[in-house]
């Protein structure tokens, strides 16, 4: 290839199509040999790997027997498409240090897996003749076998230049996903969003279970199970419609006992608690929801407790 514009030539001599890509991956955890299967179910080659970690290198040998594990700079000059798999704060080191090293970045696809980056981050790859993708999979991985079924039907943030649009979209879609374009700029609310929504989730629902556990339950998953499966699924099909609950209700001597019961169980979580009461409160509020005079009731009692 040479350059962003010419997405199907063949500049290093081998990439001709994309159903024929030779794919390399730089941070084989848990995210990187995910795709990296995903990727050779739909006929491309992993030609080679980078892994430092035990846990990986195990990895690579149950879901990639007979793949190549070599440097960075080795894994880029074998590969056609680059897939970068490491943590957010570690991207823009890796890619400054290929780029300063001289790697063979000239004529690659150049794809990171961040959910906070854009391109900008690939900037050093992209001086030095990469074509930057950003194609992040909008999903949890636990590094088990089914995580490549997880693809299935899932979203990814992606960002790319214009000329390389359709080879991101082809891509995802082979994988199983759909794109979603996400503008450069946006890029950390996009990620704020969903950081929030899962990880955050799985905090509280940890934190639920654990004070469950506090008050006797004996399988806090069983009755926390059908719950919230129903609360996420009223969510996401409704919004602020389901808040349901005694702070969408204003019920402030309700919210008191909570708060209470949290400061001497379990005071960690109380500023938790009073931060989403509060958001919800508002967000009832503007819905409509939750009257006035017990909205300011319910936050009296929120900001007595945060004194």
């Amino acid at each position: 290839m040479s350059n962003a514009r010419e997405p199907e030539q063949a500049g290093h001599g081998r990439l001709r199509h994309p159903a024929e890509l030779g794919v390399g991956v730089i941070g084989a955890g848990r995210v990187g040999t995910a795709l990296a299967v995903a990727l050779r179910r739909a006929g491309h080659r992993v030609v080679a790997v980078s892994a430092v970690s035990q846990a990986s290198l195990s990895r690579v040998d149950a879901a990639l027997p007979g793949v190549a594990v070599r440097r960075p700079d080795e894994v880029v000059a074998d590969a056609d498409l680059v897939l970068l798999t490491v943590p957010d704060d570690v991207l823009p080191g890796l890619v400054a240090g290929l780029a300063s090293t001289g790697a063979e970045l000239a004529g690659r696809l150049v794809a990171h897996t961040s959910g906070r980056h854009g391109l900008t981050v690939l900037e050093p790859a992209t001086r030095g003749g990469a074509m930057p993708l950003a194609l992040h999979p909008v999903m949890t991985f636990t590094g088990r076998p089914d995580d490549v079924d997880r693809l299935a039907g899932i979203s990814f943030g992606v960002t790319a230049p214009d000329p390389l649009r359709p080879v991101a979209e082809a891509l995802v879609m082979e994988m199983g996903g759909e794109p979603v374009w996400i503008a450069e700029e946006h890029r950390d609310l996009y990620h704020a969003a969903l950081a929030g929504a899962a990880n955050h989730l799985v905090t509280q629902v940890a934190e639920a279970s654990d004070l469950l556990s506090a008050a006797g339950v004996a399988s806090p998953a069983r009755m926390l199970g059908p719950l919230l499966s129903a609360a996420l699924d009223n969510a996401l099909r409704l919004g602020d419609a389901a808040l349901t609950g005694p702070v969408a209700r204003g019920d402030a001597e309700t919210v008191a006992g909570h708060l209470a019961a949290l400061r001497a169980a379990a005071p960690e979580a109380l500023p938790v608690y009073l931060a989403l009461a509060r958001l919800t409160a508002t967000r009832a509020l503007a819905a409509g929801t939750l009257a006035a005079s017990d909205a300011q009731r319910l936050l009296d009692v929120l900001a007595g407790t945060a004194r």
